[in-house]
């Protein structure tokens, strides 16, 4: 069986990290698209939802069309604040312009805070609706390893999966 390139599925790797925002400069925490009250937020020119930037990086990678700083960086003040699910949105959007249509999108996140696991389907279900297609996520610890061990801060790794599908759309 032979196999055009263009037909084969292609994988992404996306990496985030954020570090825990000061005390004088206190932000609420967003994380896999949730608010998590009562815990510190991480610093970032957006929102700094790791786990959502990850995602939409490992996108990006997957599409060959640039990388988060490429579309979202901090030399486009309209993306101050953002939500990592606009982001992640816009980045299913920006993948499926360039012909490519989305498999799916597997994050896991690394960090001793929030405790994950009783949110994991509702920050399940909030990442696949902003990207349109499946996304999961897990968490680990690294056994108070880095700056993650230290509470510092959470990194974010994702892998995503496209297939190309047809000729990019020209932006508008």
């Amino acid at each position: 069986m032979s196999f055009s390139p263009g037909s084969l599925p292609r994988t992404g790797i996306g990496i985030d990290i954020h570090a825990f925002a000061p005390v004088e400069d206190a932000v609420p925490l967003w994380l896999a698209g949730l608010f998590w009250e009562g815990e510190t937020g991480l610093s970032g020119h957006s929102d700094g939802d790791a786990v959502a930037h990850a995602a939409a990086d490992a996108l990006f990678s997957a599409a060959g069309v640039g990388d988060l700083g490429t579309h979202f960086g901090i030399d486009r003040p309209q993306y101050k604040g953002a939500s990592g699910v606009r982001l992640l949105a816009e980045a299913a959007r920006i993948v499926r312009a360039a012909g490519f249509e989305i498999g799916n999108v597997a994050v896991q996140f690394v960090g001793n805070r929030p405790k994950f696991s009783p949110r994991r389907l509702e920050a399940e279900a909030v990442l696949t609706a902003a990207a349109g297609a499946p996304v999961s996520v897990s968490a680990t610890t690294s056994d108070a390893l880095g700056f993650p061990g230290r509470g510092e801060g959470i990194t974010a790794l994702a892998t995503a999966l496209v297939i190309k599908t047809t000729t990019p759309v020209p932006e508008r």
